[in-house]
């Protein structure tokens, strides 16, 4: 499983040049995607008025942070990052050696991406990886399980059951799937760190959009 992992990693990550590479890197942060989160409030508004969207509101922050902190617990990292002492997280395809043929550890390959060309080649190595990795995504250390996996599907699922409008729920599905191929052509993931953080999100979103369902306005929820 873990070959096939690595395999399908890289049929989708390459080389794209400096603007596919702005792309991504823009894609993957979160500057972009406000508007969405405004249009997602305003619909919620429309449909469910102000209660109901300050109650999705903190129902969606609280879905959105718990994904993060679980998503955290497998890479010892976040509130609850030393729940899982004993567990190995997994590195980042950046970090990974074998994926270069490297017999380094996976800090030495990380110390690496941090180099220019010029020093790449004055400490003995090829300036040309397999895993294609902006130097602006070089950072952090493990990628399993994703966050930005978990939080955009725990976002997407909310608010789709939530605005329940076709186009909508076409346009998260769209959004998840560009969120979370950027992840990989970055470097920063591998497919399954993607679908254990979909999982996550899966059950938060869930979770929120029961919780919405119970405590909504009765006449506004139940459109």
């Amino acid at each position: 499983m873990q070959n096939l992992d690595q395999q399908l990693f890289l049929a989708l990550n390459f080389d794209g040049g400096p603007v596919w590479d702005r792309i991504m890197l823009t894609l993957s942060g979160t500057t972009m995607w406000i508007p969405l989160y405004a249009v997602i409030l305003w619909l919620v508004w429309r449909r469910s008025g102000w209660r109901g969207m300050l109650l999705f509101l903190v129902l969606m922050a609280a879905a959105v942070a718990l994904a993060d902190m679980v998503a955290g617990i497998f890479k010892h990292n976040g509130l609850l990052g030393g729940l899982l002492p004993d567990f190995v997280p997994r590195w980042r395809p950046m970090f990974t050696p074998s994926l270069e043929g490297l017999d380094i550890p996976p800090d030495s390959l990380r110390t690496l991406r941090w180099l220019s060309p010029e020093e790449l080649a004055a400490a003995g190595y090829s300036e040309h990886w397999t895993v294609h990795v902006p130097i602006e995504a070089v950072s952090g250390r493990y990628g399993s399980v994703s966050a930005h996996a978990a939080t955009i599907v725990a976002l997407a699922l909310f608010s789709a059951r939530v605005i329940r409008r076709r186009w909508f729920t076409l346009l998260m599905i769209c959004c998840t799937l560009v969120v979370c191929y950027s992840r990989i052509y970055l470097g920063k993931h591998f497919p399954m760190d993607l679908v254990w953080g979909a999982l996550v999100g899966a059950v938060l979103g869930w979770a929120a959009w029961a919780l919405y369902r119970r405590f909504a306005p009765r006449s506004k929820a139940a459109e």
